[in-house]
């Protein structure tokens, strides 16, 4: 999709999708906050034109959300202060999800975190 505000809103349709699709709405709230961060970063922190975002289930247990860009700066984990605004959504979604990382490729990166399922009754 290209890299624009209203990218965040089509990544966060597309996720809730799947995660109906599957099943899964109890990460809908999660998931959808997740993704807006991942692609809010690509927005405001790079200069490229488009932003891929993928989510599908790895095994049973888990989710994996992935936002895949071509800029080759990687994110880095901020602790921001309370005075400060900004540099906070990657501390948002390493608290909301399982675990959380990126992979360098020659083309730039992807940016992924994964939500754990709960065990279903």
């Amino acid at each position: 999709m290209p890299r624009e505000p209203t990218s965040a809103r089509r990544a966060r349709r597309l996720v809730t999708m799947a995660l109906d699709t599957w099943g899964l709405g109890a990460l809908v709230s999660d998931a959808e906050q997740i993704v807006s961060e991942l692609v809010g970063n690509v927005i405001d922190h790079t200069r490229c034109r488009a932003v891929r975002v993928s989510v599908f289930q790895a095994g049973d247990r888990l989710v994996r959300i992935s936002v895949y860009d071509r800029s080759l700066r990687v994110p880095k984990l901020k602790h921001a202060c309370g005075s400060v605004e900004g540099g906070r959504g990657l501390v948002m979604v390493k608290a909301l999800s399982r675990r959380w990382g990126y992979r360098r490729r020659a083309w730039g990166k992807i940016v992924w975190a994964e939500l754990l399922v709960e065990a279903r009754s």
